[in-house]
């Protein structure tokens, strides 16, 4: 396996974990604080195909991680995990709020509300941190051997 295939598998474990950890985990809190109304790790449905709502979260968490590490790579530094919360923050709630809501059907004028905006950019962002840190620790765990 070459360093680039490498590279995109651990990124896409690490996005996916962070989805399940970090993603799911900051709605968990949000949840039980009761400032959001729904309960994470949801296996309701999805449409269209009617995945469970945490499994389809988990897969497309791992093919942003592919996006996110391989743009955080390009940056030294301390700076990469900056890099990652923002564009954590940043691109996954365009792409649902533009292409994925209307998808679905949804009205994309819900994601103009601040408390959307606010929340969708925080969670995001927490998970494209999170799966930066689960990235460095893959890288980690390889260089002592440990999945030998």
């Amino acid at each position: 396996m070459n360093q680039t295939t490498k590279t995109m598998a651990l990124a896409f474990a690490a996005g996916a974990l962070g989805v399940l950890v970090f993603h799911q985990g900051s709605l968990l809190v949000l949840y039980a604080l009761n400032i959001l109304p729904f309960a994470p790790y949801s296996f309701r449905p999805t449409p269209p195909l009617r995945i469970p709502e945490v499994l389809s979260l988990t897969f497309w968490g791992g093919i942003w991680g592919i996006f996110l590490i391989l743009a955080m790579e390009r940056v030294r530094g301390a700076n990469r995990y900056g890099v990652a919360f923002l564009l954590g923050g940043i691109f996954p709630p365009i792409v649902a709020a533009l292409i994925v809501t209307p998808l679905k059907g949804g009205n994309i004028a819900d994601w103009l509300e601040w408390r959307h905006i606010l929340f969708g950019f925080l969670i995001n962002a927490v998970w494209g941190l999170g799966a930066a840190l689960i990235y460095r620790l893959e890288r980690r765990l390889i260089a002592r051997g440990a999945f030998t």
